[in-house]
């Protein structure tokens, strides 16, 4: 029996990947006996590097500069790399200079409004020819007389409620609330009109409060505005959930 030490090394290595392109560190498995040249177009997938614009730095696990990998014939075992050494990727094809992603020196092509509404084959001749969206005039004449009677009968409900009734709020798909009214009018987030109703349980979203402008006072999550037709006035007592009681 030979009483001779053999060294096994593994034909794989585990190594972290980095590039000029990312911030990002990725780690791969690789055999030792691909070539430098085959690495390179392994990485063009993980890196987004073409291989033809590469250049690779070994670095130690401590990530101490080791040396380049500039041989394309070397074998990638022949170079020190161990479990958990970094591969850095630089990266010369322009990519990381955003030579290919900024678009703002790029002359744009541009057409008047005047010639884009001569034009026979645009998306706006179509619209007219089918009579789709704001081009259907019976259509849009619809809309904005049912949106006048909306807006009619949401101010004739508002006006009809006073700050400080009782209330019942059902919005659809929403249970039904009970709170108190505490500001009717319009407001500078959404237009039309709005009631603010402080509920009685915490089932709101706001404190009375909406964007930096304070409607009314109510504790946290207690306070909601809602459109006037959601919003029934009347003799709705406040229901004790036994809160005092121990």
């Amino acid at each position: 029996m030979d009483g001779g030490v053999t060294v096994i090394t593994n034909p794989m290595v585990s190594v972290r990947l980095t590039s000029t392109l990312s911030s990002f560190e990725v780690v791969r498995r690789f055999n030792r006996g691909i070539t430098i040249a085959d690495l390179k177009n392994k990485l063009e997938l993980v890196i987004g590097t073409p291989a033809t614009c590469m250049d690779m730095q070994l670095f130690s696990v401590s990530d101490k500069f080791l040396q380049n990998l500039e041989d394309n014939e070397a074998l990638l075992g022949s170079y020190p790399v161990d479990d958990d050494c970094r591969i850095h990727v630089i990266d010369r094809s322009g990519a990381q200079t955003g030579a290919f992603t900024n678009l703002s020196d790029v002359e744009k092509y541009e057409i008047s409004d005047d010639a884009y509404e001569k034009r026979p084959d645009s998306v706006r001749a179509f619209m007219k020819k089918q009579k789709v969206g704001r081009f259907n005039e019976e259509e849009m004449a619809r809309r904005e007389a049912e949106q006048a009677q909306r807006e009619a009968e949401e101010n004739a409900a508002a006006a009809a409620i006073t700050v400080g009734s009782r209330c019942k709020v059902h919005v659809p798909g929403q249970p039904t609330k009970l709170g108190t009214v505490m500001y009717v009018g319009t407001t500078e987030f959404k237009p039309g009109s709005w009631v603010g109703v402080k509920y009685d349980e915490p089932l709101g979203r706001h404190d009375g409060s909406v964007i930096g402008k304070r409607y009314f006072e109510c504790q946290p999550k207690y306070g909601a505005f809602v459109k006037p037709l959601s919003v029934t006035v009347g003799d709705f007592p406040e229901e004790d959930f036994g809160l005092d009681e121990m």
